[in-house]
């Protein structure tokens, strides 16, 4: 049934004869009539009684308007909704960081974003970065942040940060006097370090087998600030990226830049590449693109 039939009911109902509905609508009354007609045969009822000078409705007519009103306020309600959520007024993104990424991303990405969406919704979930590929892998989040996800495994990627690891350490410790530090020179240090599942702890392994020793972990942590701390308790050295480096404020520790190697800390946001991309997931990742800038993304410390 065509809405706009419907549309043609509640005027009859309304002015009680179908010669002014139909001037109303800009018609005929034998056409405005006969499309009356039309409607009382697909439903099955008499909509409309005319056997005196003004048309009424019928029990079953009555009980049809009613009806009508509220379809057609539900296809009302149905574009405003699609209306604003083309226009971002509404809807909800669930973005998936490891917790040292969301000290960074939130403050450069998240907040801005949501001064000119305010009524765009985020739920965050805090977990190790191989726990947000499978989620976006899933469909259980629409985006994640990540170290170098498996390109192979079917992510859309966009570049967020490009940065590197540097070197935390106790303000005594001889190496603090030296920067910069080459990798080997830890190859007899305790280190402290995230736990498994993050993507930081998989690139400080790596280079450190590249470069000729396995790590003698101490120490295990999910949180960077707890990571800091026992650097300040002389429970040994940690690899950090940049841009939690720019936030230590410990006078008891020191950051030093890393060589030979260096080791990157980009990340990318991820999303899955075979699934639906919502209006605000285009826009936040265009938002994402602008706020990165070319090649990736400025260093934020």
């Amino acid at each position: 049934m065509d809405l706009r039939n419907l549309t043609y009911l509640l005027e009859v109902a309304k002015l009680q004869n179908f010669t002014k509905a139909a001037e109303a609508l800009h018609m005929t009354q034998p056409t405005l009539s006969k499309l009356v007609r039309s409607m009382e045969e697909e439903l099955g009822v008499t909509l409309f009684d005319r056997s005196g000078k003004q048309v009424k409705l019928t029990d079953a007519g009555s009980a049809a308007i009613q009806q009508i009103h509220h379809i057609l306020q539900a296809v009302n309600d149905l574009y405003i909704t699609l209306d604003d959520v083309s226009q971002l007024k509404t809807g909800t993104l669930t973005i998936g960081l490891p917790p040292v990424i969301s000290s960074v991303f939130f403050p450069r990405v998240i907040a801005p974003f949501q001064k000119l969406y305010p009524r765009l919704q985020f739920e965050m979930v805090e977990e190790g970065a191989k726990n947000v590929e499978q989620r976006v892998l899933n469909g259980s989040i629409d985006l994640g942040v990540v170290i170098s996800p498996d390109e192979e495994a079917g992510f859309g990627t966009m570049p967020f940060i490009r940065q590197q690891l540097a070197l935390v350490l106790h303000r005594s410790h001889p190496l603090a006097e030296h920067p910069p530090v080459k990798l080997a020179d830890l190859s007899r240090e305790p280190f402290l370090m995230f736990a498994k599942g993050f993507g930081v702890r998989h690139h400080v392994l790596e280079a450190c087998h590249q470069a000729g020793f396995h790590p003698l972990i101490a120490h295990e942590s999910s949180q960077w600030d707890l990571l800091v701390e026992m650097v300040a308790a002389e429970l040994g050295v940690a690899l950090l990226p940049e841009a939690i480096c720019s936030k230590v404020v410990n006078p008891d520790v020191r950051v030093l830049p890393m060589t030979n190697p260096a080791i990157p800390w980009n990340l990318v946001v991820i999303w899955n590449k075979e699934r639906y991309v919502s209006y605000a997931m285009r826009e936040f990742l265009r938002f994402v693109e602008q706020t990165s800038g070319p090649g990736g993304g400025e260093p934020v410390c």
